[in-house]
C-alpha cells in the first residue's frame, strides 16, 4: 500500500486523552496520560500502549522512522518495495506463513509506506498479541532477500505504479505537480518510486535500505485494545528486546529554495473530464506551542470544504454551477514540507480558467471580508468533534499517535493540538487566507483530456498487488 491510498488512516492524528502523572517506583521510564503508558526498552525501541477495555481485540503497529523522503537518487520506490518484501518470511517462517497465522485468528493485516514512515500492522483478538510480537521481531531482524522473490516484487510494485499513477490522469497529476512545486526537498519524488529507478534496483538496494533503517532504534511500537500496559512491555522485551540496535544516518536538511514566482504545468491524458489542483506552499507544525498559522490554515480548510455546506461545494457547484466538484485540503502533521490544496472538476461548459478565478475568490473573500462568528463556530465543533469521535476505533487511536510521532510531537500532545485548533480565531483564518495564497506561492496543474480512445487497454489484476 502506498502513501497516495492513505488519506482515510492518517486523519487520526488529532485524539487522545488527558495528560496524567508520571509513574513512579520500578517503571520510572514510563509517563502516562489517563490509558496511555509508554516504556523504552535497552536497545532503544518506544513501546506505547494504549489501553481500551471495550472489546476484546488489539491493534498492534510497528511504525519505523523511514520513508520515501530518506531515500537516494536513483533508489526511489526502495522503501515501498522493501514493504513488499517485509511479507516474503525470514528463515523461521517462510513467505505467507505471517499472513496465515493472522487469518487464521480471525484478524487483519496489511502495511503502508508513505514519505516519512513505513508501518506494518495488525488488528487481532487481544490473545493473539504474543504470536504477531514475535513474528513482526523476527521479521525485523531476520529477513530473507531470495532474488526470485525480490524480481516478483518488483514487478508487482511497476505494475502498481502502472495501474494507480499512469493510468490514472489524476495520479499522473498530482505526481508531476509534486515534481514541479519542489526542486529540493526529496517531497518532490513519488512514493512509489520512478518508474527508470524501479527497473534499475537490485537485490543489494533492498537489502542495504532494510540494514540501514530497521533496527529498533528507529521503529516506534504501539499496541492498542484490550491489553495491560505491564503485561506488553514483558512481551516486547522478550521479542523486540533481543535485537541489537544500530545507528541510522543523520539526515542532512534539504531545505526548498524559496518560491519567486508562479508556476504551472500541464498534464495531457486520456479522461473523461479536465482537472485543476492549486497548490500553495505553506508552513507546517513546528510544535503544540508554535506559530498559530497551521492550524489556522485547518480551520481554513475546513470553512472551504468541511462538509456539504462549506463553502466551495455551496457556492461553486450547488449555486454558481461553476463545478461538478471541488475541495480543499491540507494537513498540519508530517515531517515533510506542506501544501494547501484547492481542486476541482469545471462544469460542462465552463472554462477550467474560470474555476481558477472562482476557486480563488474564494480564499481572496475570507481574506478580505473574514468568516462570520457563527460560521466558524459551527465548522469549529463539527472539525472538533470529528476527531473526538474517532477514538471510538481502537485502530484510529493508534494511528493517531503516529501521526503525532511522525510529526515530531508526543502522543502527549492529542488533547492539546484540539485545544490550538479550537482556539483559532477568526482574525488568524483571515489573515493566513491573506497570507499564503500570492502567485509567489502557487504552483497550479492543469489535466488536459485525450481522448479515451487512447488509453491503454485495461490491465488484469495483478497476483500480490497488496491493498
Amino acid at each position: 500500500m502506498t502513501g497516495l491510498v492513505l488519506a482515510m488512516l492518517l486523519v487520526a492524528g488529532f485524539g487522545g486523552e488527558p495528560m496524567a502523572q508520571a509513574a513512579t517506583g520500578p517503571m520510572d521510564t514510563v509517563a502516562t496520560a489517563a490509558t496511555t503508558v509508554e516504556h523504552t526498552l535497552a536497545n532503544g525501541l518506544r513501546v506505547v500502549v494504549r489501553e481500551d477495555h471495550r472489546a476484546p481485540v488489539a491493534v498492534h503497529i510497528l511504525m519505523y522512522r523511514v520513508g520515501s523522503v530518506d531515500e537516494t537518487t536513483g533508489r526511489t520506490g526502495i522503501a515501498h518495495l522493501l514493504e513488499h518484501l517485509m511479507f516474503k518470511g525470514t528463515p523461521s517462517h517462510p513467505a505467507g506463513e505471517f499472513s496465515r497465522i493472522v487469518a487464521g485468528m480471525g484478524g487483519r493485516e496489511n502495511a503502508f509506506t508513505t514519505r516519512d514512515h513505513t508501518a506494518y500492522f495488525q488488528q487481532i483478538p487481544a490473545r493473539g498479541l504474543e504470536t504477531v510480537m514475535a513474528l513482526e521481531a523476527d521479521r525485523m531482524a531476520n529477513l530473507s532477500f531470495d532474488p526470485e522473490e525480490f524480481a516478483r516484487e518488483t514487478r508487482v510494485v511497476m505494475e502498481e505504479r502502472r495501474l494507480r499513477v499512469e493510468d490514472r490522469p489524476h495520479g499522473l497529476l498530482h505526481e508531476t505537480l509534486m515534481a514541479q512545486a519542489f526542486l529540493a526537498s526529496p517531497v518532490r519524488t513519488p512514493v512509489i518510486g520512478w518508474m527508470s529507478d524501479l527497473e534499475s534496483l537490485v537485490l543489494d538496494d533492498a537489502r542495504d535500505f532494510y540494514s540501514t533503517w530497521y533496527t529498533p532504534g528507529n521503529a516506534l511500537l504501539i499496541v492498542a485494545g484490550d491489553v495491560e500496559a505491564r503485561a506488553v512491555f514483558a512481551l516486547a522485551e522478550r521479542t523486540y528486546g533481543r535485537i541489537a540496535d544500530r545507528p541510522v544516518p543523520q539526515g542532512r536538511p534539504q531545505v526548498e529554495p524559496e518560491q519567486r514566482g508562479e508556476r504551472r504545468l500541464v498534464v495531457a491524458a486520456p479522461a473523461e473530464t479536465p482537472y485543476l489542483a492549486l497548490a500553495f506552499k505553506a508552513p507546517r507544525i513546528e510544535g503544540i506551542d508554535g506559530p498559530v498559522d497551521p492550524f489556522a490554515l485547518a480551520m481554513l480548510a475546513a470553512v472551504l470544504d468541511a462538509d456539504e455546506n462549506g463553502r466551495l461545494t455551496r457556492e461553486l457547484v450547488r449555486d454558481s454551477r461553476i463545478a461538478s466538484s471541488v475541495g480543499a485540503s491540507w494537513s498540519l502533521l508530517g515531517r515533510s514540507p506542506g501544501l494547501f490544496m484547492l481542486s476541482g472538476t469545471p462544469a460542462e461548459g465552463v472554462d477550467i480558467e474560470d474555476l481558477e478565478a472562482a476557486l480563488r475568490e474564494q480564499v481572496a473573500r475570507i481574506a478580505r471580508d473574514g468568516v462570520e462568528p457563527a460560521e466558524l463556530e459551527r465548522i469549529r465543533t463539527q472539525y472538533v468533534a470529528g476527531r473526538i469521535y474517532q477514538r471510538d476505533s481502537i485502530f484510529a487511536q493508534a494511528m493517531e499517535i503516529i501521526g503525532l510521532e511522525v510529526a515530531g510531537l508526543s502522543w502527549s500532545d492529542a488533547d492539546a493540538l484540539i485545544e490550538r485548533v479550537r482556539s483559532v480565531s477568526a482574525d488568524e483564518v483571515r489573515e493566513v487566507a491573506a497570507r499564503y495564497f500570492g502567485d509567489e506561492n502557487l504552483t497550479a496543474a492543469r489535466l488536459d483530456p485525450l481522448p479515451l480512445d487512447q488509453a491503454e487497454p485495461a490491465r488484469e489484476p495483478v497476483p500480490g498487488l497488496r491493498h
